[in-house]
């Protein structure tokens, strides 16, 4: 039998661990005695760093008392390979940086008690394939689990998460994603997620940043109302699988090439109160036969709408002055039918003109 320490038996709260060869639990002298500090400490219910960091024997660990326990220490549990499965007691608050990394948990549920989980706390945990997150987790730290084997996550609601790091859930195997009311701030988090199909936003996020989901077969993205999205960085969607976007009116500027290569983007909504579309923004949306450009727009950069062959008919509520760039509609279709506004002066009616890369131009000034 594996022993760690000298096999104390203490009151209250105890540490116990499970043999890999199946043999009894026993106690060690790691275990917490009754008033929740650790043994020969001062500590006062805290697991402390790197607790039983590589012990390959450990399979389990049993809380005798789960009321004083209250925070799991960086690496308390980190690379302990047999380690399949914890129930973290709800006295818990805090799970410290690589708690838990390289372990061979298979699922794991955060208690409501938890407020924060800590970066690559369950790093390239790669048999875990569930999580839950419970009510009181407000940040989930950098990478916590990356690499790890999730397919899936849940938030108990009500969710208080304001904060998700970046590549929190990168590497990992998820195939649609939620993100609660709550979350304001959301990293660079699903980096190579490369199953990420479905995502859904919550009401408070304010921006979707750079490169967010670059990259990633995401076929559909729905924007919780009412939305506080104001702005969508550059490359946001960038060679995304995206069909269908419709842009809330929360949003006032669309980054450079945020849908850039979004081959089968076929349908998008601008929404009333965005203000410029960057360079590059729909560039390669070969699919995309028709574009409305509200009142709202002031500024429309440069390439916007290049290379999107199929696009061969513009509802443009704006004046000529808002394309500040050029080649906005280079490589779209031939003939390009651009319906103006009958009282905008900035557009003149007429077939065969050129405009913005485009020399087969129809004007039809009928909005």
């Amino acid at each position: 039998m594996a022993r760690y320490g000298y096999g104390m038996s203490v009151s209250g709260t105890r540490k116990s661990i499970v043999s890999s060869s199946g043999e009894a639990p026993i106690t060690t002298s790691r275990a917490f005695n009754s008033s929740g500090g650790q043994v020969g400490s001062t500590n006062t219910g805290d697991i402390p760093e790197s607790w039983v960091q590589s012990e390959a024997t450990v399979t389990s660990v049993i809380f005798a008392n789960d009321n004083s326990v209250t925070s799991i220490g960086s690496y308390a549990f980190a690379s302990c390979s047999a380690l399949t499965s914890i129930t973290i007691p709800n006295s818990v608050t805090s799970i410290g940086a690589e708690a838990f990394a390289v372990c061979g948990l298979t699922s794991i549920t955060i208690p409501n008690s938890v407020t924060s989980i800590g970066s690559n706390a369950f790093y390239n945990c790669t048999s875990l394939t569930t999580a839950t997150i419970g009510t009181g987790v407000t940040s989930i730290g950098d990478g916590a689990f990356k690499f790890s084997g999730l397919t899936s996550v849940t938030f108990t609601a009500p969710s208080s998460v304001t904060s998700i790091g970046s590549y929190a859930f990168a590497y990992t195997d998820i195939t649609s994603i939620s993100i609660p009311n709550s979350v304001t701030t959301l990293g660079r988090s699903f980096r190579d997620c490369n199953s990420l199909a479905t995502v859904t936003i919550g009401t408070g996020l304010t921006s979707i940043g750079n490169n967010l989901f670059d990259n990633l077969p995401l076929a559909s993205i729905t924007f919780t109302a009412p939305s506080s999205v104001t702005s969508i960085g550059s490359y946001a969607f960038y060679s995304t699988a995206l069909t269908s976007i419709t842009i809330p009116n929360s949003v006032t500027s669309i980054g450079s090439y945020a849908f850039y290569n979004c081959s089968s983007l076929a349908s998008v909504t601008i929404g009333n109160s965005v203000t410029s579309i960057g360079s590059g923004t729909l560039q390669g949306c070969t699919s995309l036969t028709s574009i409305t450009i509200p009142n709202s727009v002031t500024s429309i950069g440069s390439s916007a709408f290049k290379d999107c062959t199929s696009l061969a008919t513009v509802l443009c509520y704006v004046a000529q002055s808002a394309f500040t760039g050029s080649s906005a509609f280079y490589y779209t279709a031939s003939p390009l039918t651009i319906r103006a506004r009958s009282t905008d002066a900035s557009w003149t009616a007429g077939t065969g003109l050129t405009f913005q890369g485009n020399t087969n131009v129809t004007v039809i000034k009928n909005l």
